[in-house]
Parts: structure tokens; sequence; C-alpha cells
């Protein structure tokens, strides 16, 4: 959220905030401190339609009652390294951590693992799940059935299918590890929202409206449908996602998924999944981590198109922001301070501004 007029403040500051709210409406302390801090790796890796910016979203959801504050997240089905995770109605970051942190364990037993859960809710940014593993000499492989239908199946007008998002982190050496995270739309719907917030067009390929003309105004996006990556590709790879991640799982899909944007009350029942492979099942990771650094040698140093300035790899940017901003804290846009100041104001805490 490049902005000028932002506010930057401290990690821990803005991890403080939302977990203080969170527990206000009811979370329990421990979990509401698992939910900020995995909300805040989203903004780290600069993936802000999907951190901070949530907050008054997961607030009203959590004030309405349409998640369980003292949910039992619990194996309901496991095969040695299979394993699937029913969320009991959980906010989604507490059943993902579970079924992440459920994986490396089978994979560091089983040497791979596939562990996936239903009854969940809106977990945030694909790329922290998959991430997660990374630090274990892991590879992570995380998959998603979105929180609300915004695409058409190819061909079709309505919308019956989510942005699903797949990300995969990969460990890497000297040159740090690699990570690919997207929608399978062109645009996640959370940019909309975003770009609607902050009263802003969208690019003319992010959406269409029902005669299939560009829809450009994100305050209309309700009208229209996102357009799949690659066009029937991006389609396919979202159908197949879901059913991974969704049907697999016993989670919703298709016309049984709920819009999280939408109602604050019918559960969700929101699936993921997570493959978890441990390099050290394979043997020699630093000789692997080697590879992936030479690699990303040959693919940096190659020749340049005509208009490109560099080469990265997929995820060199937001693990770069996520230094950046670790260090020097995270950006906030007079909107989202404005937005934040409402939640600080309905807990009965400062204003963000005044905070330390």
């Amino acid at each position: 959220m490049p902005d000028s007029d932002a506010l930057c403040l401290p990690v821990a500051t803005l991890q403080r905030f939302a977990a203080q709210a969170l527990a206000h409406h009811g979370l329990p302390a421990a979990d509401a401190d698992t939910v900020a801090e995995m909300m805040i790796e989203a903004d780290l890796h600069g993936a802000d339609a999907h951190g901070l910016f949530r907050l008054p979203r997961y607030i009203d959801r959590l004030r309405a009652g349409g998640y369980t504050r003292t949910p039992a997240i619990r194996v309901d089905k496991s095969k040695g390294g299979l394993a699937r995770v029913n969320g009991d109605g959980a906010m989604g970051h507490l059943v993902v951590r579970r079924c992440v942190d459920e994986a490396i364990m089978r994979a560091r037993e089983h040497g791979v693992s596939w562990v996936g859960c239903h009854d969940s809710n809106h977990a945030g940014a694909a790329g922290v799940w998959a991430m997660r593993p990374v630090a274990q000499d892991m590879i992570g492989i995380y998959m998603a059935v979105g929180s609300a239908n915004h695409m058409a199946p190819w061909g079709g007008t309505e919308s019956l299918l989510s942005t699903n998002p797949i990300a995969i982190g990969v460990p890497g050496g000297k040159g740090g590890p690699v990570l690919l995270d997207m929608a399978t739309t062109n645009a996640a719907y959370g940019k909309v929202k975003m770009a609607a917030a902050l009263g802003q067009t969208m690019p003319a390929d992010w959406m269409i409206d029902a005669q299939g003309a560009p829809l450009t105004d994100p305050t209309r996006a309700s009208e229209g449908s996102l357009l799949p990556i690659g066009g029937p590709k991006g389609y396919g790879l979202a159908l197949m996602i879901g059913l991974l991640a969704g049907t697999l799982n016993g989670a919703a899909l298709g016309r049984n998924l709920i819009d999280f944007n939408a109602d604050d009350t019918t559960p969700t029942n929101t699936g993921q999944s997570i493959l978890v492979i441990d390099l050290a099942a394979l043997g020699a990771v630093e000789l692997f981590k080697q590879q992936v650094d030479l690699l990303r040698q040959e693919l940096t140093e190659s020749a340049l198109r005509p208009g490109f300035d560099g080469i990265r790899l997929p995820g060199d940017r937001a693990l770069a922001l996520h230094r950046e901003r670790s260090a020097a804290g995270i950006p906030c846009p007079p909107v989202l301070v404005s937005a934040l100041n409402r939640v600080a104001q309905d807990a009965g805490l400062p204003a963000l501004e005044t905070w330390t």
C-alpha cells in the first residue's frame, strides 16, 4: 500500500493492537495472539489486502457469532501422512495453523504429508502458510477455496467458483527461498476490495460484467465476474484446487459456498489443504538448497528482454518486503487507519496513532 501519508507502525505494536481488539470481542487471549500474528505476516509479505485490512470484517463476524469463539479444532480422520482437521467453525487462521503444524509433524515422520480441513474460515494470504514449512527445510504447497464465488466457469456468466489460491514455498540457500503465491484469477478479490476502499479504478483485465464488457469500478464488483488467469486454463486450475481443498475435505464448493463478505452468521465450511515434503527424507538438504541457488543465478543473470530491468524469482519482492517491514514497520494508509480507529473505538482502545 504505497502512500506518502501512510502511518508506519512497528510490527509488535500492530500485532498487539489486533490481538487486543479480537480479545475484546470474545476470542481467548492466546487465540487472539495467534490470529493477530498470522494477519500481520500477510502485511509483512506485502499481501496488504489479507492483513490488517481484514480486521474490521473479522470483528464484524466475531461479534455476530459467525465464528466459534472457543472451538474444538481436532483431527477427525487420519492415516499415515494423511489427515483431515475439523475446524469447528473457528477463525481460519487458527484452523490452518493447526493443519500446517500437523502436516509438518507428519512429514517429519513419513517424509510427505497431506492435511486438509473443513468447517474452517477465511485464513488470509496463501503464501504465509506455504512458507511455514520452509523454515523446517520442507516444501509447502497450500491450496484454498476462496471465501466467496467471484468467477464464472469459462464461457458462463454465473459466478460459481472463487479465486481459489495456490502457494508453493521452496527452501533455498544463500539466495533465500522461492515463493509462488497466486490466485487463479487475474486479481484476488481482496485487491478489488482494496481498490474500492482507496477510491481507485481497476485495470480492465480484472473483471467483466454480465455482457462480457470490462468492469473497472470496484464498487460495482457484485455485478461482475473476475477473469481467470490464462482464460480456460485458470478456470480449470481453480476447479481442481476447489476439488482438492474443498470437496476432498468435505468442505463447501460451488453453489454451497457462503459469501464471507456479505454474511456474518452462516457457517462458511471453508476448505484448505497443505502438502508438505520433508527434504531430509530425500537426503542432501544442503545440496538441494545449493541447486536452488545455482538455478537462481542462472535465471537472474540470463539475457534480458527489452523493457525489463532485471529478472526476479517468484516471491523475491514479497520476501524482500518482509525483511524491510520487519525492520522499519508496516505502512498504514489513512483509509486503513480510519477503519482501524473505528475498531479501536468499538473495543474501548486508544486510537491507533497513539500506540507505541
